[in-house]
């Protein structure tokens, strides 16, 4: 009897409860929550504990870490702090990451729903656009684009979010043709929903699933970006960020490996901790391991 109400409970469970239960259980990307948790942490609080300018010349040029107890982390070219520029930057790298990764999902969520919903020559005009988008080369479409604008870290943002919105789009697109011919959709337009209502209120909460998935795997994306063009010079200058240290340092890397590794490093595990995160969503949210 027992056994019989604990299953007759189970089943009854909505899928995000199901999906939670799944993500508790998956070891890697519980790490993976952790290990982002910590970098957050230090990059929102560790300032408090450990205050310093980053920009300010505080030491002898490449002093290596551990040598000096005051700067844990060495200094670079210049003789300023590693570590005021380990917690100072990771802020801005993180913000833009975050910031970049929704304009794609607002970008890429709209044009794939409408195109998914009404499909014919919306569906077409649209996925033509989506299409050009995709084949520029990405990173070369950004640099062109932070160029023509000042660099600051929302013109980066918009620049990455204006060339990763595509595989978004598709993604919806695909959900939104699956999704708008099942009952409660069919249900809903002979009640007399309108359109927006069903688009918005009715397929895209059940379309979110592996979209939110994508969300979690896009903010890795836009981090290297953002670290790719400030090691390119452009990144905002006044603004420190573990890009702009890494691209700052490159010349001296075999004189003085700390400056560019320890920055390096802070993006590996971000993104590594982002990717376990989506992996373990992914795992939670497939219907097909969820009754394994």
């Amino acid at each position: 009897m027992t056994d019989q109400t604990t299953q007759s409970s189970y089943k009854a469970e909505s899928p995000a409860l199901e999906a939670w239960r799944m993500f508790r259980r998956n070891i890697p990307a519980l790490v993976g929550v952790a290990l982002l948790a910590v970098i957050v942490g230090a990059t929102l609080y560790g300032t408090f504990f450990y205050a310093g300018d980053p920009f300010e010349v505080v030491w002898a040029p490449h002093e290596p870490p551990g040598v000096t107890p005051d700067f844990p982390l060495g200094t670079d070219y210049l003789g300023r702090n590693l570590m005021a520029g380990m917690l100072t930057g990771g802020g801005p790298t993180l913000t833009v990451g975050a910031a970049a990764a929704a304009i794609t999902m607002v970008i890429g969520i709209t044009l794939g729903a409408l195109a998914g919903y009404y499909g014919g020559w919306v569906d077409n005009l649209l996925m033509r656009i989506t299409e050009f988008f995709q084949v520029l080369p990405a990173l070369l479409f950004a640099m062109v684009l932070v160029t023509l604008f000042s660099p600051s870290l929302w013109t980066i943002a918009i620049a990455i979010g204006v060339v990763s919105w595509p595989q978004t789009a598709r993604l919806t697109r695909a959900e939104f043709l699956k999704i708008k011919e099942l009952e409660y959709v069919t249900a809903a337009r002979a009640i007399g929903a309108r359109n927006k209502r069903i688009i918005w209120r009715v397929i895209l909460p059940n379309a979110m699933p592996p979209l939110i998935v994508s969300a979690t795997l896009t903010i890795g994306v836009a981090i290297l970006f953002e670290a790719g063009l400030s090691f390119l010079g452009l990144g905002d200058p006044n603004v420190m960020s573990w890009g702009l240290m890494i691209g700052a340092n490159r010349e001296y890397i075999l004189d003085a490996w700390w400056p560019v590794t320890f920055p390096g490093l802070a993006i590996f595990f971000t993104v590594f901790a982002v990717s376990l995160i989506g992996d373990g969503l992914n795992d939670a949210f497939n219907p097909k391991l969820r009754e394994r």
